[in-house]
């Protein structure tokens, strides 16, 4: 039996598998396509004669790279924002959190949003759909179940769409095997988690459990806390999560109800502007490649073991998915100005958070203004990457340390914890969970207990 190996991958491939039908008895021909010859790469790309390449005598695989070529060619941008955003005359709307996404949407030039009704997101499911029939998103469908859309997404994005949709609460769990899969497969998907309840019993009120299952799917995360926010980083969350050297899905979260059915002034693009179309081919694995991994893995199963796909190759690529996050600092930092944003941080009392308990804790601290204690405030706006650095730096002098949640857990009390030393610094609340709303005011007694501060009651 005669073997005929295929390479599609590039030039340096293409040689090293050269040396490998060199010395294989039973080799009849070996596949090869154009771009890998090696022109506009290679010092001395391959020729073909008669359907015949000369073995190679040079030294390594028997290529040179030509330096020049490589610089012409391939191009490394460090700062993000000017090149795709730039100031334009606003327009100031009086909207909900659900058109706000409708809103970002328009302009974003997106190519597939898939749908299924989950509250409180299906109404911003309904309205790209109105999007659909108005020309301005391509492709619209509802899924069978929330696994389904996400699946359905993943194959929109294999095949080079840009792909937004949207989710929430049991509908994230639901779905969450899909996330992981996004990331490994490289896949720069988009999706708005507009937070809910997922605690038992069952609740459809704002809550960001959800968000700690998806702090290690890969993805990034971005937590917004109004609906400027929400707008804002749905459009630059393209862009980011499109980068050549990040290109994993991003979860632009906010908290539902709270921002999606609430209605804010935002400020917004003229219309007539828009992000510029998606480029599949900048992905740094090839569109719709069966053969090269980590497509490949969707064809095999994961705890299959073969010659192709073995233990070092998922261990080597989950590392690689991580360090694309890790990546997209920089990209970040840019068009967020910053990971984090810092009120009176000097101040030895600090509140630190993320998401609607932002705009919560910004109220107490006007409280606790009124009887004369001085707190600072940070708000964290990425949760994946994690902004490690900044918040020691922030939090370095603080003698004490608040984390309001929406959740029972205190997910990202935990976060702050395992990067600060002297953590015991760090109280973990005030936290609400199960749907409920947290006044200022129960900010403000919680930390004024901690604080061994007297606490009036209220009627």
């Amino acid at each position: 039996m005669h073997i005929m190996p295929h390479c599609a991958i590039g030039p340096v491939a293409f040689s090293a598998s050269l040396h490998v039908d060199a010395v294989v008895p039973n080799f009849l021909v070996q596949e090869q396509i154009d771009q890998g010859l090696g022109h506009g790469l290679l010092a001395s790309p391959w020729q073909v004669n008669d359907g015949h390449i000369e073995l190679p005598t040079n030294p390594g695989l028997g290529f040179e790279i030509d330096e020049n070529a490589l610089k012409h060619n391939v191009t490394y941008q460090e700062e993000l924002g000017g090149e795709f955003f730039y100031e334009s005359e606003k327009s100031p709307s009086f909207m909900t959190g659900s058109e706000v996404i409708r809103a970002a949407i328009k302009v974003a030039a997106c190519d597939m949003s898939i749908a299924y009704p989950i509250t409180p997101q299906s109404e911003a499911a309904a309205l790209i759909g109105e999007l659909h029939a108005e020309g301005y998103v391509d492709g619209y469908f509802r899924g069978e179940s929330e696994f389904a859309v996400m699946s359905q997404c993943a194959g929109a994005a294999f095949g080079g769409a840009r792909v937004f949709t949207t989710t929430a609460g049991p509908g994230t769990m639901r779905a969450m095997e899909n996330f992981p899969m996004w990331a490994g497969s490289r896949l720069p998907i988009q999706v708005c988690v507009t937070c809910r309840g997922i605690n038992s019993p069952l609740s459809i009120q704002p809550d960001t459990l959800e968000m700690h299952y998806l702090l290690e799917t890969g993805m990034l995360m971005w937590h917004a806390e109004t609906a400027q926010d929400l707008y804002d980083f749905i459009l630059k969350g393209f862009i980011v999560a499109e980068q050549p050297d990040v290109h994993v899905p991003i979860a632009v979260c906010c908290d539902g109800f709270f921002v999606t059915h609430t209605k804010d002034t935002v400020e917004l693009v003229p219309e007539d502007i828009c992000l510029p179309p998606y480029d599949p081919y900048k992905s740094p694995v090839p569109c719709m490649d069966m053969e090269t991994a980590p497509i490949r893995m969707m064809r095999d199963p994961f705890v299959m073991k073969s010659n192709y796909i073995h233990y070092a190759t998922q261990a080597s690529w989950q590392q690689e998915i991580h360090a694309a996050v890790e990546r997209s600092r920089k990209h970040t930092i840019s068009l967020l100005d910053g990971l984090i944003d810092i009120e009176n941080g000097d101040r030895e009392i600090l509140v630190i958070s993320s998401g609607t308990a932002v705009s919560q804790s910004r109220e107490a601290i006007r409280l606790l203004e009124l009887e004369g204690i001085k707190v600072g405030l940070i708000k964290i706006k990425t949760i994946r990457p994690f902004p490690h650095e900044e918040v020691r730096e922030a939090l370095k002098n603080a003698k004490t340390i608040f984390v309001p949640e929406f959740n029972v857990k205190g997910w990202l009390a935990r976060e702050i914890r395992a990067i600060i030393p002297d953590n015991d610094r760090v109280y973990n609340g005030p936290h609400v969970a199960g749907g409920m709303t947290m006044p200022s005011e129960v900010i403000v007694d919680e930390m004024k207990k901690h604080l061994g501060i007297k606490v009036q009651s209220r009627v």
